[in-house]
């Protein structure tokens, strides 16, 4: 049986939404060493106030990204539009940003499949969706995914 690690120092609401944004980084079937450092390092540097913390955040939640939870079981977790919005921003814009080579769709048919299946499981009007899609496309032309990612957490978390 596998063990679940200790909860993280960090609200649900936040853990949340670390694990729906890892939950769209497995939807190609794994979460590269580089992805999981750049994401730990973001996150441990929002949601912890100095170093010390930083350090002890950042590998609590390495064993929580190595955990792959269906979107079933996280999306009903989500309390507010707000958060949903958020929740499909980020999702959108990991799976835009996950093309491991110049010639491979920016989307493969895993990601579009999970991105689909959130859509459907936080139940937006379509108006919203598209909306977002179109907030994530014009923020590629300004910046990179984590970038993108800690700027988009730390207006939340205000």
């Amino acid at each position: 049986m596998i063990q679940t690690p200790p909860p993280p120092s960090i609200t649900p609401r936040q853990m949340n939404l670390l694990r729906v944004v890892t939950a769209m980084a497995w939807a190609d079937g794994g979460l590269a060493t580089e992805e999981v450092d750049v994401m730990l390092d973001r996150f441990s540097s929002i949601f912890a106030a100095d170093a010390p913390q930083q350090q002890m955040l950042r590998q609590e939640l390495q064993d929580y990204m190595m955990q792959n939870i269906p979107l079933e079981e996280l999306t009903p977790k989500l309390q507010s539009t707000e958060e949903k919005e958020l929740v499909l921003w980020l999702g959108y814009e990991v799976i835009c940003s996950s093309a491991r080579s110049p010639e491979e769709e920016n989307i493969n048919e895993e990601e579009e499949a999970a991105y689909r299946k959130l859509v459907e499981l936080l139940d937006l009007p379509a108006e919203t969706v598209e909306r977002i899609q179109a907030e994530v496309e014009a923020s590629h032309e300004s910046g990179s995914l984590i970038d993108n990612l800690t700027r988009k957490l730390e207006e939340f978390m205000r």
